[in-house]
């Protein structure tokens, strides 16, 4: 199995409980780290060439990726 870059854990590594426990209690934000976490994938998919995609598609990927992890953010600055 092949490592992941830009995990959440990884994104924000001081705050790995607090991830866990919104995840178990939250469930918008389980919702969003469960779709960063399926972005990510399709990401590194895409660029290992696992599954190819056109430079236009990873492009929106990574600006949803970059979407996603600044309402994770949000949410984990104010909680």
């Amino acid at each position: 199995m092949t490592h992941t870059p830009h995990e959440l854990a990884e994104e924000f590594p001081q705050q790995t409980d607090k991830l866990h426990n919104l995840k178990l209690t939250n469930a918008h934000f389980a919702r969003l780290a469960d779709e960063y976490h399926r972005v990510n994938r399709s990401i590194h998919r895409a660029e290992t060439n696992v599954e190819p995609v056109s430079e236009q598609h990873e492009a929106e990927l990574r600006r949803q990726r970059m979407e996603l992890k600044d309402e994770i953010a949000r949410i984990l600055g104010g909680s």
